[in-house]
């Protein structure tokens, strides 16, 4: 009797303990399941499909689309691409911001286009000033110091600096899904690169926390920098003349000079980046070409043909001509930013 009791408790501990060990590895395979989805926060589109059908051709060997890792180069536009432009170019706030800070320096400012209009918050005159009066801003504000300096002063503007408005610092708003691309293409073998019309020393500031991308895989537009002696140290000077323009024709030319090899994977967001997207889809063999379309409004922004900063017209017709991929901002994102 006692030994049957004994047999029956033995069996239910037994089940019982079936039962959990069953639970165990049911939640083992539940966290396993999430931890293997490498873009949680984009929609199960036909983008997303898309993406990852590229990938899985490249990164296998004996796919008739493999591509060498030595060949896995991913270009990526920044401005628009990895994190808003509107209502102006982040760049263009720090300048705005610099003015201010110096113009105590610069009592002539006060009465003297373009600066004027920027202590006045006027955008209509900054306007009326054309390109050359952004140009003057631009160099007052990002010259005439060392390297070390500008990063300085750029590393802590972006500490203290907050989007108009997300009321959060610039380094929390980029786009969240393709915080998240990045990864997934470095995990199969792809070098992210950054290609973008802003000033490269300026996202060197921040890209390697930010984005995962190190400095040396930053290209921008570039001022003038010559060697010199201050302080009886060997110094980078930044000089107030502009050295190279990365934008438009000028993407394809940076990237053959600072990369040497044609990418095979590009997302741009405008009109800016439709030569970077030309050139790496005019390459031979397996390409892939990305457009961000900002079509939420509630979440972001919704532009493209007749905005005045990161117009997408051409590159949309483009896009839709030769079948690239197109990420409706609205419908194939989950979330844009992480702290949604």
């Amino acid at each position: 009797m006692t030994s049957g009791r004994a047999g029956s408790a033995r069996r239910s501990a037994l089940a019982a303990f079936a039962v959990f060990a069953q639970l165990i590895v049911l939640a083992g395979c539940a966290a396993v399941g999430q931890a293997v989805d490498p873009l949680p926060s984009w929609s199960d589109t036909a983008s997303r499909r898309a993406i990852v059908a590229f990938v899985a051709r490249a990164s296998t060997e004996g796919s008739p689309g493999f591509v060498p890792a030595s060949e896995r180069i991913a270009v990526f536009d920044n401005d628009g691409t990895l994190w808003p432009e509107q209502p102006v170019y982040v760049q263009v706030q720090f300048a705005f911001d610099r003015v201010k800070v110096l113009a105590s320096s610069h009592p002539e400012w006060s009465t003297t286009q373009p600066f004027k209009a920027v202590l006045d918050g006027d955008m209509m005159a900054l306007a009326a000033t054309g390109e050359g009066g952004m140009t003057q801003v631009m160099m007052a504000t990002h010259t005439g110091m060392t390297t070390d300096e500008f990063a300085g002063i750029a590393t802590a503007w972006m500490a203290s600096a907050r989007h108009p408005r997300f009321k959060r610092p610039y380094t929390e708003v980029v786009y969240q899904p393709m915080l998240e691309l990045l990864a997934y293409l470095r995990s199969h073998g792809f070098k992210t690169y950054i290609v973008s019309g802003s000033g490269g020393e300026f996202i060197r500031a921040f890209a390697e926390r930010v984005y995962g991308i190190p400095p040396e895989q930053v290209i921008g537009s570039t001022t003038v920098t010559e060697l010199e002696t201050k302080d009886g140290k060997l110094v980078l000077m930044r000089r107030a003349r502009i050295d190279f323009v990365d934008d438009k024709a000028g993407k394809p030319v940076a990237i053959n000079k600072f990369i040497g090899r044609r990418p095979v994977f590009a997302f741009g967001n405008s009109d800016g980046d439709l030569q970077m997207l030309l050139w790496t889809a005019g390459g031979t063999g397996p390409r892939f070409i990305g457009v961000v379309h900002h079509t939420d409004g509630v979440r972001e922004y919704a532009y493209d043909r007749q905005s005045s900063i990161g117009r997408l017209d051409r590159a949309l017709d483009e896009a839709s001509a030769r079948g690239w991929t197109v990420v409706d901002m609205k419908s194939d994102w989950k979330r844009v930013f992480a702290f949604e």
